[in-house]
C-alpha cells in the first residue's frame, strides 16, 4: 500500500488495533479474496535514496562563501525542522511518493476520465487535496466547480499548481482543516478523497469524510470511492523476523533484547511476496462510506485462519481493497496479493478478535 506517513495530529485522528487471540473453536468459512484488481507489487512504496554530495573546490577568484539566497515565494523556504515534525505533508517527497503510486493514481484517474457524465457540470469537494491532482482530473473531467480543501503548507504549492494550467476559474483551494473551514456553496455533489491509511484506518481521514458528507453532500450525492474492505492474512518470513526483531538480541555486542517486546506491538508496513502467505485470507470488515456512521470504523472483528501448508506463522498481515461501484463500470484497487489455488487443511487455525478503536 501507498505510503502515508504524518506526526501531522490536527489533520488526522489515531488509531489502535489490537489482536486477541481467542480458543480454537469449530472452523467456520471465511471470506477470500480470490482475485483483486490489482497486484500488491504494481503499487509504489517508497524507498530512501541517498544523496550523493559532490565535493567542491573554491573559486581562487572568491574570497568568501557566498550563501545561497532562497526566493520568500519558495514553499517551505521559511520553515523550521520543528515545523516540517509537526506538518510531515508539507514535504514534497511525501507528495511525490502518492503520486507515484500508479495504481492509486491512475485508478483515480480512470473513474473521473471514463466516467465524466457524472462531473458534468457537477460540484466537488475535494477533501485532503494535496498537490491538486485530484481536483485537476474533475476540472479536466466538465466539473463546474471544485473546492480543493488541503490542512497542510501543500495548499500554498497546490495554488501555484492549479494557476499553472489553467484552471483557477474551476478550482478554488482553500487552506484549512475541513472541520473549520467555511465553503462558499451550501452542498456540494460528489465528495472526492485519497483517504486510506495503513491497514485502511490507521492515520487516516475517513471521519473528515463523513463529517464533510453530513455537512455538504446533496441527498443523491456521490462519495468516491464508496467501498471499502479489509482483510487479514498470515505470513511466513524467518529471514523478516531475524532481522526486525531477533535484531535485538545483540547489538554491537550488547544485549537490547528488552525492546523485543515493543518492536513485537509495534506493525510494520512492507511488501509481501504472495508465496510467503500460509493461510486463507478473511474479510474483517466492509464499510460502505457513503452510509456510514462515524463511529463505524471502530469495531471488533472475529477471525479465523487455516494454514494452507505446514510452515510457520512469523506474522499476520492486513491489506484492503476499495471500490467506485457509482461508476459506469465496477472499477477499484487492492493492496493484497492475488491468492488462488491454496488447499485448507482445516487442522491448523489461528484465531482470535482484532479490534480497531478511532
Amino acid at each position: 500500500m501507498a505510503r502515508r506517513e504524518s506526526n501531522n495530529s490536527h489533520q488526522y485522528e489515531g488509531t489502535h488495533t489490537r489482536f486477541e487471540e481467542e480458543p480454537i473453536e469449530e472452523a467456520t468459512e471465511s471470506s477470500n479474496l480470490e482475485d483483486p484488481m490489482c497486484d500488491a507489487d504494481e503499487s509504489t512504496i517508497g524507498q530512501d535514496k541517498a544523496l550523493d554530495h559532490s565535493m567542491c573546490e573554491p573559486d581562487d577568484s572568491d574570497d568568501v562563501a557566498r550563501p545561497l539566497d532562497l526566493d520568500d515565494s519558495v514553499i517551505g523556504s521559511d520553515k523550521t525542522s520543528a515545523d516540517y515534525y509537526f506538518d510531515s505533508y508539507s514535504h514534497f517527497g511525501i507528495h511525490e511518493e502518492m503520486l507515484k503510486d500508479v495504481v492509486r493514481t491512475k485508478t483515480y484517474q480512470n473513474v473521473i476520465y471514463k466516467n465524466k457524465f457524472l462531473f458534468k457540470d457537477k460540484v466537488v469537494l475535494d477533501v485532503g487535496a494535496g498537490t491538486g491532482i485530484l481536483s485537476l482530473f474533475c476540472a479536466k473531467a466538465g466539473a463546474k466547480h471544485v473546492y480543493a480543501v488541503e490542512c497542510s503548507h501543500m495548499a500554498d504549492m497546490a495554488k501555484e499548481i492549479v494557476a499553472a494550467n489553467g484552471f483557477s476559474e474551476v478550482i478554488t483551494v482553500m487552506k484549512g482543516k475541513v472541520e473549520e473551514i467555511v465553503l462558499p456553496v451550501a452542498q456540494v455533489d460528489i465528495i472526492i478523497s485519497e483517504w486510506m491509511g495503513y491497514f485502511l484506518l490507521f492515520e487516516n481521514m475517513l471521519n473528515t469524510v463523513l463529517y464533510a458528507r453530513d455537512k455538504w453532500l446533496v441527498n443523491d450525492g456521490i462519495v468516491l470511492p464508496d467501498k471499502a474492505s479489509l482483510y487479514l492474512t498470515a505470513i511466513e518470513d524467518a529471514e523478516y523476523k531475524e532481522d526486525k526483531i531477533e535484531f535485538w538480541n545483540r547489538v554491537y555486542g550488547f544485549d537490547m533484547s528488552c525492546i523485543k517486546k515493543q518492536a513485537m506491538m509495534e506493525p510494520l508496513v512492507d511488501t509481501v511476496d504472495q508465496n510467503q502467505i500460509v493461510t486463507n485470507c478473511q474479510l474483517l470488515k466492509t464499510m460502505d462510506i457513503s452510509k456510514m456512521a462515524p463511529g463505524d470504523a471502530s469495531f471488533t472483528a472475529p477471525f479465523k485462519l487455516v494454514a494452507s501448508r505446514d510452515d510457520y506463522i512469523h506474522a499476520l498481515v492486513a491489506y484492503f481493497d476499495v471500490s467506485f461501484t457509482n461508476c459506469h463500470k465496477l472499477t477499484g484497487f487492492s493492496t493484497g496479493a492475488k491468492i488462488k489455488g491454496y488447499t485448507l487443511e482445516a487442522d491448523s487455525p489461528v484465531s482470535g478478535r482484532c479490534t480497531n478503536h478511532m
